[in-house]
């Protein structure tokens, strides 16, 4: 069968582009290509900076003719049903359908439809020019005289050729003949800019592969990233150093290159004084480059970086790294200026003594000094919810209270949280945003701050993702709380959650940390207090941001300051009031703290599912009221080895029964009895069950308060014999109305007991 080839040649395309634009190459042209009618054994994609290729192997010659009738209406239908027929069908005129028969319906219309197939040639040459007008590039533009014409040509850099040979492999393969913009498609390309620019006939992908290849262009992208890496580690390793090695900066760099050659290069050692992650992030980010370090050692680097040429030098690249050192040594320079200056005086320290006293600041302290111009600043965290100084005044009170609950001293929770946001005034996080927290971390240390209050400046920021770690040391753990459940709530409460497609400010990533950072320290605590907790931030009698609104006895409203985090658990607090927000009763607290509850629960559910938890055992533990994320997950654990039992499988099986006769009677409306009256028995097995439900109602409960929810189910497992005698020998629907009424209540105890756990009824099996 035929193969067909495809190159769209260009000007250099962005590398963080053509992963993804070799990708829908692929899919725009074979899912064209199936529409019309043909099938393909095997595709795939290829991309350098300068070409996107297509290697579909054993394509249909030609489509299939087609054969179809559509069915009409009736023959004494309305005109305009008629008119509608022909347009669908593609008939001019009704004298071109035929009249069927049916002995229920009468005669009907139908139009007999033969489409004869087409040769691959056609439908390629018809389907490409329209995907390269559509592709969906995320940046495009026009070139040359007729960009000034409507409608022109835009791609991602200037299209230069067009290359489409189809054929066997047994024949000579034709060049699929189509024009877009002047641009004719042909069977030539060209190989690498400087080393081998003249053209190259090409006939099918085998030799098209090796031709480039002759001419100095590794056409697989995967092929390229592993010689750079092969070569990288043997060119470190041969200098007595080990490579750091880097997949993101892999991949960019394979992108820029068609033909990869790797050089070393080198600075001077005095630059080894700025931080490891500085040194990297600056050759990363300005010259794309690889750092070293000494053999065995993780913590320094060497000062030698690896570079990606993409040209064979005559000196062998001697040049090439001389220049790139050069430029290396002058942004190094800068990040030497950014450190040094960093843990300087700053030049406005008379003026900031009044934010160094709100905080407890030291100003002889660099990093103190910057906390005290963040604040001083009044750097704006969001419109409607304050400046950073505002915000970490919250987290740094949020923090302290939480401090005992997750087992760390409130006096180090409360400093880690003062610093947590000071490197943003930095100059190193200035110049790399993606170091704050990082560089809190080493200036930190560097005033000889306490190493737990210097780690939580920047795990507090963790964990940034699914793979991403979580803080475990319990002052990071209170400081990483308090920011996130402040964010969360001040969100909320200005109506600025997610959305299903929208997500600005990360709050999923927020509450997944919340959750992953309660679950992995196993850590018990209340969100539902915690969330008001944080609330009472925005809010307390001291603030200017948001105001309270209480129900009047007199039936009205009015507006005040918080006295404490409890009263927003008061069911007189209706709302929220603040000019500058805008908002007046926008979110009720009654509304808002279970609203964020149940994002944590969607959170949790997400969380669990990833950890191979069944969807129907973590819906039976959750409910609305749910607040300990710990105990929940305890609960799915302890529910899950339960149900593997033969107890635990019979024991389901009979509460299920029993939930379904009582759901069935109250849909009824059927009297059910408020308690269980003993005097109304007339069975053994009713005596039996109703001893066995209060006993273990009472152990289960007495587990559940030690959070022992094993112990609870193993407990609640001794109704096993009980209930299944019950069903046995009893008949619930008795004749006598209060028998009847007295043994739904019976069977209500047993929902109630195993609801101590979860709800049975949500169970499958």
């Amino acid at each position: 069968m035929p193969d067909l080839l495809l190159e769209l040649r260009s000007e250099e395309i962005p590398a963080r582009m053509q992963r993804k634009a070799a990708g829908d190459l692929r899919k725009m042209l074979t899912d064209g290509l199936v529409e019309a009618g043909l099938t393909y054994e095997a595709a795939r994609e290829y991309w350098t900076p300068r070409r996107l290729a297509l290697d579909i192997r054993g394509l249909n010659a030609r489509s299939k003719d087609v054969s179809e009738e559509i069915k009409g209406p009736s023959t004494t239908a309305p005109e305009q049903a008629v008119l509608g027929f022909l347009r669908k069908a593609g008939l001019s005129s009704i004298a071109e359908a035929h009249v069927h028969s049916d002995p229920k319906k009468g005669d009907f219309y139908v139009a007999h439809i033969s489409k004869p197939g087409r040769a691959a040639e056609e439908i390629i040459a018809e389907l490409v020019p329209g995907i390269i007008r559509s592709f969906p590039w995320p940046k495009s533009m026009r070139w040359g005289p007729a960009s000034a014409k409507p409608g022109s040509l835009r791609w991602v850099r200037p299209l230069q050729s067009i290359l489409c040979t189809f054929g066997p492999e047994t024949e000579e393969p034709v060049v699929v003949d189509f024009e877009i913009d002047g641009i004719r498609s042909g069977n030539i390309t060209y190989g690498h800019r400087f080393h081998a620019p003249d053209a190259i006939m090409v006939r099918r992908f085998d030799d098209y592969v090796s031709k480039l290849e002759a001419a100095k262009v590794v056409l697989d992208a995967d092929r390229r990233k592993e010689i750079i890496l092969a070569d990288a580690r043997n060119l470190a390793f041969a200098n007595g150093l080990d490579l750091v090695e880097d997949d993101g900066l892999l991949e960019e760099v394979s992108g820029l290159v068609e033909w990869p050659v790797v050089l070393m290069g080198e600075f001077e050692q005095a630059f080894l004084a700025i931080p490891a992650e500085v040194i990297r992030l600056t050759i990363r980010a300005n010259q794309k480059c690889f750092v070293t370090r000494p053999q065995g050692v993780a913590e320094y680097l060497s000062n030698r970086f690896i570079l990606t040429a993409n040209i064979e030098a005559k000196d062998c690249g001697k040049e090439i790294a001389h220049g790139n050192g050069k430029v290396v040594r002058a942004r190094l320079s800068d990040a030497l200026y950014f450190w040094t200056t960093d843990q300087g005086d700053l030049p406005d320290l008379g003026e900031l003594e009044a934010s160094a006293e709100k905080f407890g600041l030291d100003l002889k302290k660099p990093l103190d000094q910057r906390m005290a111009r963040l604040d001083h600043l009044g750097v704006t965290f969001h419109a409607k919810l304050g400046t950073q100084g505002e915000r970490v005044e919250r987290i740094a009170r949020l923090a302290e209270e939480l401090a005992p609950i997750v087992g760390a001293d409130p006096a180090l929770a409360r400093r880690a949280a003062v610093l947590a946001k000071a490197d943003l005034t930095t100059e190193v996080v200035g110049e790399f945003p993606e170091l704050q927290g990082a560089m809190g971390r080493k200036y930190a240390l560097l005033q000889g701050e306490h190493p737990s209050v210097a780690a939580a400046t920047e795990e507090h920021y963790k964990p940034q993702g699914p793979s991403d770690r979580v803080a475990s040391d319990p002052v990071s753990v209170a400081v990483a709380l308090a920011d996130k459940l402040d964010m969360l709530v001040g969100f909320w409460a200005i109506d600025e959650k997610p959305t299903g497609s929208k997500d600005p400010y990360a709050l999923r990533r927020a509450a997944l940390g919340v959750v992953r950072i309660l679950v992995e320290n196993a850590k018990s605590l209340s969100l539902r207090h915690q969330l008001a907790n944080a609330l009472f931030g925005f809010t307390f009698s001291g603030g200017n941001r948001f105001s309270a609104v209480w129900k009047a006895e007199d039936g009205g409203e009015f507006t005040t300051g918080v006295g404490s985090s409890s009263d927003l658990l008061d069911e007189r607090f209706v709302g929220l009031h603040s000019e500058l927000a805008g908002l007046t009763h926008e979110r009720s607290a009654s509304e808002l703290i279970p609203d964020i509850l149940a994002f944590f629960h969607d959170r949790l559910k997400v969380y669990l599912r990833d950890q191979g938890a069944r969807h129907d055992l973590i819906d039976a533990v959750i409910t609305p009221q749910s607040d300990d994320l710990l105990q929940i997950v305890r609960r799915v654990e302890a529910l899950g080895s339960f149900l593997d039992t033969e107890d635990g499988r019979n024991l389901l099986a009979g509460t299920k029964r029993a939930a379904n006769i009582l759901a069935a009677e109250e849909k009824k409306k059927t009297a059910v009895a408020d308690h269980v009256e003993p005097a109304l028995f007339r069975e053994g097995a009713e005596k039996s069950l109703f001893a066995a439900v209060n006993q273990a109602e009472k152990q289960a409960g007495e587990a559940i308060q030690n959070d022992d929810f094993s112990g609870a189910l193993l407990a609640l497992s001794v109704l096993r014999e009980p209930v299944d005698s019950f069903f046995e020998h009893v008949l619930v629907n008795d004749e006598d109305q209060a028998v009847r009424a007295n043994r739904l209540a019976l069977l209500a105890r047993i929902r109630a007991a195993t609801g101590q756990v979860a709800d049975f009824s949500k169970i499958a099996g």
